[in-house]
Formats: C-alpha cells, sequence, structure tokens
C-alpha cells in the first residue's frame, strides 16, 4: 500500500554565506502531525514579513509551505528576521530532516 500523500509540506532553503552554498530541509507531515505543523506555520507573520537586508556574506532563507486545502506560502527572509515564530519553524524543519547541499 503506497504512502498516503502528505497534507503539509515545509521546505526550508537557506542560502549565501561565504560560500554561497544553497542548504535544503524539509518537513512532511502527512493526517495525523498536521495539526503540529499547521499550528507552526500559521504562527508566523506571513503577511507583514521584514524587508530583505543585503550585503555580502549574509544568509538568506526561503521558506516554503505547501499545504492540501490551501493556497501555497512561500517568504525570503534575512538572517536577522529568523526569530520568534520563524525561527521555531525553521529549527522544526530542520531537525525533522537531513539537509542537502543544493
Amino acid at each position: 500500500m503506497p504512502d498516503p500523500e502528505p497534507v503539509v509540506v515545509v521546505t526550508v532553503v537557506r542560502s549565501g554565506g561565504i560560500a554561497g552554498l544553497h542548504r535544503r530541509w524539509a518537513a512532511e507531515a502527512g493526517v495525523d502531525a498536521a495539526p503540529h505543523w499547521i499550528a507552526l506555520v500559521d504562527d508566523c507573520p506571513w503577511h507583514d514579513p521584514p524587508p530583505p537586508t543585503m550585503g555580502a556574506d549574509r544568509f538568506m532563507w526561503r521558506i516554503s509551505v505547501q499545504q492540501a486545502d490551501a493556497d501555497d506560502r512561500s517568504v525570503d527572509l534575512p538572517e536577522d528576521a529568523i526569530i520568534g515564530p520563524w525561527r521555531t519553524l525553521v529549527d522544526e524543519v530542520r531537525s525533522a530532516g537531513s539537509p542537502a547541499a543544493s
């Protein structure tokens, strides 16, 4: 029996830094774990992200969410904006899977 499609998929990509590498983490949640992930996603201020800060060797983060029965969401954030609920979401995604350079 094939695995059911995930209800929530959260992807975090960190780019930049001295080497300019991209690191990617993804968390997929089925029906049982979906409420936890939906709460983490909904806690983030998607409609009020801080403006990007520019500068050499800074990390930028792209956080993307695909959720069944909801619009996809995506935001680009500078390193210094990964605080509060954004930090919680990023940390949860990073601990849910192993990173892969891209």
